[in-house]
Parts: structure tokens; sequence; C-alpha cells
């Protein structure tokens, strides 16, 4: 079955660009140039990734973002911009974003990444073995995707989830952020490393209870390791 890619871009040109060559990839594509329309699209057609531009009519697409994160709407979502600005990519990222990318744009560059959110995803859910991995106050279930924190629910969103999985099962061991970006991103973010820091950021504050003793380090001027609670 063709996943089901919403793209939500209100200038029609482009927004025929990215179907056209989407479609022509084998993809199923939904479509939308208003924010407050978009919205209702996802919470009912429930696509499988999407591609949000950020300037739009009725609502914009931080907005968008940051209402489906609070309803627990883990869908991957591909942030659109003609802003290069860091601070932009920052909040789009901190707001519940996968990835950010700016205009002009290449397809093939599109498609890969579409490409590679959808292959991420899709190794966390074909997860096989029901294994628990439990530390201090931090229980994840990694066939279930659950992570409970003091026996209350967190909810992550797929990159945040296979981020935290790969830095367990990489335990006491600093892991660099080019290697994150290489094997939790699967593809070249041309060195763009921040996206690294900011999903990192968004995690402890969902799963660090204590601050002071952090289950994720900074190993400053590395990268990170995860270490539990002692």
């Amino acid at each position: 079955m063709s996943k089901r890619i919403m793209v939500v871009e209100d200038e029609e040109a482009i927004a025929r660009l990215i179907s056209y060559n989407l479609m022509k990839e084998g993809f199923e594509v939904l479509t939308s140039g208003d924010g407050l329309e978009a919205l209702e699209k996802i919470r009912t057609e429930k696509p499988d990734l999407i591609i949000l531009d950020i300037m739009l009519p009725g609502m914009d697409g931080y907005d968008i973002c940051r209402l489906i994160r609070k309803e627990d709407i883990s869908v991957p979502v591909i942030m659109l911009s003609a802003r290069n600005e860091e601070l932009d990519k920052v909040l789009g990222l901190e707001l519940g974003g996968d990835d950010y990318i700016t205009k002009p744009f290449s397809p093939r560059e599109l498609i890969a990444r579409v490409r590679a959110l959808l292959r991420r995803v899709q190794r966390v859910q074909e997860t096989p073995d029901h294994e628990i991995i439990s530390m201090d106050r931090l229980v994840i279930d990694l066939s279930s995707h659950e992570v409970k924190v003091d026996e209350q629910v967190v909810q992550l969103t797929p990159k945040e989830f296979e981020l935290l999985e790969y830095l367990i099962r990489h335990k006491g061991r600093v892991v660099s952020r080019d290697l994150l970006l290489d094997q939790v991103w699967d593809y070249d973010f041309a060195g763009d490393t921040r996206i690294v820091d900011v999903h990192i950021s968004r995690l402890r504050e969902k799963i660090d209870p204590d601050p002071k003793n952090p289950y994720i380090q900074t190993v400053r001027g590395v990268g990170y390791r995860f270490k539990g609670g002692d």
C-alpha cells in the first residue's frame, strides 16, 4: 500500500511541483493551501507524513505543528519555509517538526528526506521483540513504543523515540552529533547538527525528572552520552 503524504502549501506552483514529484515516486498525495483546513484534514485523513509550509493563511505551520503534537498526533513532519534563519529552524523543530527544509529546494532532496523519514518510522514500528528497558524512573517498551517516567506515560514523536532508543542501546558510549545524524536521520544534513541539539533538548524536557542528574549527558565538543541516574 502506498504511503499517504499531505502537502500543506499555499503557493500553487510549489504545491503542484511537490505533488507531481511525490506521485511520480508512487506516493498518494493530499493537499491543502489553508492552515485551518489542513488541520482538519490531518485529524481525519491521518496521513503517513506531512510536508508543512510555515507561512499559511488561516493558521501558520508553527501552530499546526504545535497543535497536532499537543493532540498526540505523532505523524512525521517536514517543515518547509522560505526563511533560512537559525531561529526559524529551531522553533519549527522545538514545536515538534522532524526536519526542516528551505526554499528553493531540489525535488530530489525533498523526496530523499521523505523516504528517509518514512523508512526510519517503519523500522521503529517493526521492532519484533517485546523488549522493555527499565532504569531508575524511566521505562521504555520498544514494541509498543511507550515511554514512562515515574509510571506516567510520556508522549514522544517518532523521531524522539528513535533517538532515545539509539542512545539507550549505546548506553555509556559517547556518540557524536554526526553519527546521530547518520544513524537516526538516515541521510546527510550537510553538517546541520543543530537539529540533533534541538531534539536532545526536547527529549530532556520529557524524560529527565532531575536536570541535575540527567539521563542524557552532554560531552562538550563531542556529542552525547546516555547514562542512567544513580
